[in-house]
């Protein structure tokens, strides 16, 4: 593209609204034309976001989501709002903006019970059918709006697809996730106290992150896997570590497995294949956070296979994903504007 694109940030001054203004405030084909933050209108961003103070945005103010429809039209509208916040203002968002890619779980599922459920705050609002996008699976997108997915889940995806694409396992997988504390949102009544040095449960049944899996590898691979998943509070600030539990058809080798999951990632400049002999090899939140990759890594003994995926949530699971499927959407080289590594150790 010869000409910058102009973009808007509704929900700035969360954690992922902030990481999207950081990313995209060094992206060379993007312009950040307006951020919003309701509870702190008019204050300049680097007084609210402090880790934004050295931003060359930092004394940019930022403004009320109504005042989107007094600026000129933007490519791409980042919506890191409140689920259902967004439902009630998505047709004069999406008037604004050529492409709307909405971070929050608003538009995920797609079952009417589910949604109830998981998401009642979220229902109605928008009558075309969302599409749920995964930049390493499938064609870019072409729809107005797009949901992206959600950290533990995409986790959960990396860690399973390539077994369900193939067809390798039988039908069920039981999947742990562990998350860092800003996976809770800047909102969290968490105390620092309850979460240092403390690993702990955040929730072992009915994560809306289950269905949301399970919807995801039905379309994706054919295959609705009967799931359990179950939830984990890391004593953290950042990183995602998922592992999978599932049992290969009878005859399958681990020589297999490995090449499904060798095919998968061939093409995914931000999904890569670790492991080896030594569990240092294996993937770890230390060679991910900080950036926008995450590693995948399996073991295979006997009939039992167990696979890991390991990401930053704030960047591949949420900030950098969504700019990730911005440059895809518009042409642009898919890694433009994201750090491949992050700081070691």
């Amino acid at each position: 593209m010869s000409e910058r694109m102009r973009v808007a940030v509704l929900g700035a001054s969360g954690f992922i609204g902030a990481e999207l203004i950081r990313l995209l405030s060094g992206h060379p084909q993007a312009e950040v034309a307006f951020m919003s933050s309701q509870q702190h209108a008019g204050r300049p961003l680097g007084q609210v976001v402090s880790g934004l103070r050295n931003s060359r945005l930092a004394g940019r103010r930022l403004r009320g989501l109504e005042e989107l429809s007094k600026v000129s039209k933007v490519d791409v509208a980042f919506s890191c709002l409140p689920n259902g916040v967004l439902p009630g203002v998505l047709d004069e968002v999406s008037g604004q903006a050529d492409l709307v890619l909405n971070l929050a779980g608003d538009y995920r599922l797609r079952d009417p019970a589910e949604i109830a459920e998981h998401y009642p705050e979220s229902a109605g609002g928008w009558r075309q059918p969302i599409p749920y996008y995964v930049p390493e699976f499938g064609p870019r997108p072409s729809e107005p709006v797009v949901n992206l997915p959600g950290c533990m889940a995409v986790a959960g995806l990396y860690a399973l697809y390539p077994l369900f694409a193939d067809g390798l396992v039988e039908p069920r997988a039981v999947v742990d996730a562990k998350t860092g504390s800003s996976g809770g949102g800047a909102g969290s009544a968490e105390h620092p106290a309850l979460r240092y040095g403390n690993l702990r449960v955040h929730r072992l049944h009915g994560h809306r992150h289950a269905p949301e899996i399970g919807q995801a590898l039905g379309t994706l691979t054919g295959v609705k896997p009967d799931l359990q998943f179950s939830a984990f509070s890391l004593p953290v600030s950042r990183g995602v570590f998922a592992t999978a539990y599932t049992w290969l058809r009878p005859g399958v080798e681990a020589g297999e497995v490995r090449r499904a999951f060798a095919r998968a990632y061939a093409d995914a400049p931000f999904v890569r294949v670790a492991g080896g002999r030594s569990p240092m090899t294996f993937p770890m939140l230390k060679t991910v956070v900080g950036s926008n990759t995450a590693e995948v890594g399996l073991s295979v003994e006997g009939s039992r296979c167990v696979t890991v995926a390991a990401l930053d949530n704030l960047i591949k699971g949420g900030a950098g994903q969504a700019v990730q499927a911005m440059n895809r959407v518009f042409g642009l080289e898919e890694t433009l504007g994201l750090p491949e590594v992050g700081p070691w150790p």
